[in-house]
């Protein structure tokens, strides 16, 4: 059934591929991702890069525009900076509630029939799961859309790995604790969620789950912890071997 899916996933975005205006990036929105859901991811990849002009032209092609970065983080602008004109085709699609998307993940496509083009990945964000989160803002602010698209980026262009074990961030979530450190944010401590005290045997249709942020003051040497926090019965995850965060 996967490959299927794919399959149809493509032809669905040939038009967009073929269409010379719109090959000069290589990040592409379906068209089923709407509007107001692309100039949300734009605002968040504006914060994060700096681009004060990114955004998503008509045809859902990603563009960084022409003005200096002002602020945000170098080695974000450096990974879709090597995603825009890099050898593969990353395309967007908008999988909110989908039970098979926890916050966002990325599979692999493949292309119509025996055409042969660049390797194309497809990245599904679960808008509705960020919508339920809760939690310290700095932890909030490090973890969104704009992030998650930039997780399953990384995975790309940088071939990294998740971690296996408790306890540990991985190799992808290394690189993107990266850009929150130069953007003063606090960092994801691990990969897997954890159940919040006293709710995992819970009796109640809630399940909730936390994630930890941490941050060092470098002119105290303070350590503070932040910590988001969502229901996994509506975002979803539950079911895996592990408990994970979601982004794969």
């Amino acid at each position: 059934m996967r490959p299927f899916c794919l399959w149809i996933l493509l032809v669905l975005c040939l038009p967009a591929l073929a269409n010379p205006a719109r090959r000069q990036t290589r990040i592409i929105c379906r068209d089923e991702l709407s509007q107001t859901r692309r100039v949300e991811l734009a605002n968040k990849l504006r914060t994060i890069t700096g681009w004060p002009d990114l955004e998503f032209d008509k045809s859902g092609s990603l563009r960084t525009g022409e003005s200096e970065a002002v602020g945000g983080s170098s080695a974000a602008r450096l990974l879709l900076s090597k995603a825009l004109s890099g050898a593969n085709i990353v395309i967007l699609e908008d999988a909110s509630a989908r039970a098979d998307v926890v916050f966002c993940k990325v599979i692999p496509g493949r292309w119509k029939d025996s055409y042969q083009g660049p390797p194309v990945h497809i990245v599904s964000i679960d808008f509705a799961d960020f919508d339920h989160l809760m939690g310290d803002r700095p932890a909030l602010v490090a973890f969104n859309a704009g992030w998650g698209l930039l997780h399953e980026v990384d995975h790309v262009i940088e071939n990294s790995t998740d971690s296996d074990k408790p306890g540990s961030a991985g190799n992808c979530e290394a690189h993107i604790n990266q850009m929150r450190r130069e953007l003063g944010l606090p960092e994801r401590s691990e990969y897997f969620f954890s159940f919040f005290p006293q709710t995992e045997f819970s009796g109640f249709s809630t399940r909730y789950v936390r994630l930890a942020f941490d941050q060092k003051d470098a002119g105290s040497r303070k350590h503070r912890r932040y910590w988001i926090m969502w229901d996994a019965n509506l975002v979803g995850g539950l079911s895996d071997t592990k408990q994970l965060a979601g982004l794969r």
